[in-house]
Formats: C-alpha cells, structure tokens, sequence
C-alpha cells in the first residue's frame, strides 16, 4: 500500500502543493481522525501534521477492511491486520503511535488452522475434519441417531470439563450411518480445547503398513504418534485385512500402551462380539482364539457401546 508521501510525489509538482493540502483535508475529514480525536483530546493540529503518513494509512486501511475482499486479497501492507492509532503525552510532548491489529478474519483462520493443526488423519478424508459442522448436521440430519448424538455430546462435555478419560466410545452400527462423522466432528469439537487426535482408516492402514517393513523409522515414527495422540480413533475396524502382525505388533503394542492411560476410539460395522470373532481368525494362522480374546481384553473394557442408528447417507 503507497504511503501518502509517495501519493504526494506522484503528483505534477505544479499542483503538488494544491493536491497536498487537499489530501491532508480529505483524511482530518475523515470520521474515523473526528472519532480519534475525540477519544484523544490532547491530539493536536502538530502532532498530526507530522504523523499525517500515520493518520492515512489508519484511515485507508479501515476502509478496506469495510470492503474487504478476503484474507487471500488483503490489500492492507500485512496481510490480515489493521492500523491502530494511540495517543500518549509525556512531559507536555504528544505522541502517536501506530500498531498492526490482526483482524478478526485472520483470527478465525488462525484458530481454525490450530485446530486442524491438533488432528492428525491416516487415510481419511480431510475434508470431514476441516469443512467444521452445523447444528443440523449433527442433530437434525438423521433423527434416528439422536441418542448417539446425545452420548457422544456427553462425553465430550465430560472431557472439557475433567479432561481425558480413560475410557473411549465404540459406534458400532450399518455401513452410512455417519459414525466417521461423529468421530470427527468429537476430533474436531475437542481440538477446540486443546486435545490433539488422530484417526486411521483400517482397510488402508493395513495395507500400508506392509510397505512400512522397508522402512522401520516411518513404522517406529507411526505408532508412537498414535500411541501418544490425546485422543485415537480406530475408523472401521474389523474390515481391514487382518494378518497377525498387524494385531499382535501394531495394535497391541498401541492398545497396550494406551490402557489407563488415553482414550481410544472405535467406528465399526460390528458389534463386539463380532470383532472379537475377527481378531481370532486371519488368513495365515487361521484359527486363534486366545490371540482374538487377547486384543479385546484391549478394547472392551475401556469402552462404552454406542448404537448409531439410521439411514445410509452415502445412497447405498
């Protein structure tokens, strides 16, 4: 943004003295220097004159926040930030100071991006995590899972009042019902207060891991980020392709780590039971039922069962 200096010295030097004087008016006209000067009596004709670069720039740049474009567009010379004028005397000398005031579009974003900051998302979609979530969304979209809704809203009241628990929350319901959402929009709603969290996608996460034997420092560096995230969320267990590393290595060592210590969080198309039946089985040692009771000695108790009820939202 030019300063009024520059504006001044653009001018034909024959008129610069007549455009000068006109530009000086304009801006003590201005009802922002009335206002100013109200609030800072002791603000005199001398003072202003040679803080007039000061008094345009506070008066040009409140004008473009009043028509502002966006964040992206900010013609202001800091983006996102306004002037701020004071007044202060000292010993009979008066004093303008100028300040940069962050406005109030660049505070939003900057909370919304350390809100985003705090959750971290394995093969999920980002954008269930960060287009935020309305009323209706959550209450009004499926009247069938308002009870889950309730639980779910319930917890999270807890954890911002007595901070984590240690226990988690189990969704289990059909396929579409909108359980990842709930457990975002809970990543989401305590992020606000602070809580980081992650949530991993099953079905990829497992098949990503198999990639990870080539690099034990990525592998090493995932489970510890997911052993000490505040809050963990397992999105559709129980449909990943289930080998015994996965669940005696990875998920063990991960749930083992996490009793009694930080709540873990589970979406899953299946009730307990069911879970349980598929930690037990996997394609290289078929049947192993101890190691299935094992892992759920893990998860069950250290959780409470929500019944998401309602439609499929995907059209399914």
């Amino acid at each position: 943004m030019e300063s009024l200096s520059d504006v001044l010295k653009s001018m034909p030097n024959s008129k610069f003295r007549q455009r000068a004087e006109s530009k000086i008016k304009e801006v003590l006209a201005d009802p922002l220097i009335t206002k100013l000067r109200q609030q800072y009596p002791l603000l005199d004709e001398y003072t202003m004159k040679i803080n007039m670069n000061k008094l345009y720039q506070y008066v040009t740049e409140h004008k473009s926040c009043s028509n502002c474009p966006g964040l992206d567009l900010c013609p202001n010379d800091f983006i996102g930030h306004y002037t701020m004028l004071t007044v202060e005397s000292d010993n009979g000398r008066t004093s303008l100071y100028d300040t940069k005031v962050p406005c109030k579009k660049l505070i939003a974003k900057q909370n919304q991006d350390a809100i985003r900051s705090r959750i971290r998302s394995f093969y999920v979609d980002e954008r269930a995590l960060s287009q935020g979530y309305s009323s209706m969304e959550i209450f009004d979209k499926d009247p069938a899972r308002e009870e889950a809704v309730d639980k779910l809203n319930q917890y999270i009241y807890l954890t911002r009042g007595e901070g984590l628990q240690s226990s988690g929350l189990y969704l289990a319901g059909s396929l579409g019902t909108g359980k990842t959402f709930l457990m975002c929009y809970m990543l989401h709603e305590l992020a606000k207060s602070g809580f980081s969290g992650a949530i991993v996608y099953m079905p990829d996460f497992a098949e990503d891991l198999k990639a990870m034997f080539q690099d034990p420092q990525k592998l090493k560096e995932t489970i510890d980020a997911l052993k000490d995230t505040d809050l963990l969320v397992f999105d559709d267990i129980g449909a990943e392709n289930l080998n015994p590393w996965l669940r005696d290595h990875v998920m063990g060592a991960i749930l083992n780590y996490r009793m009694n210590r930080k709540p873990t969080f589970f979406t899953s198309n299946h009730d307990l039971n069911a879970l349980e039946q598929h930690f037990s089985f996997t394609s290289k040692d078929g049947d192993e039922e101890f190691k299935g009771r094992r892992i759920m000695d893990r998860i069950r108790p250290f959780v409470e069962v929500i019944l998401v009820n309602g439609y499929n939202k995907r059209g399914g």
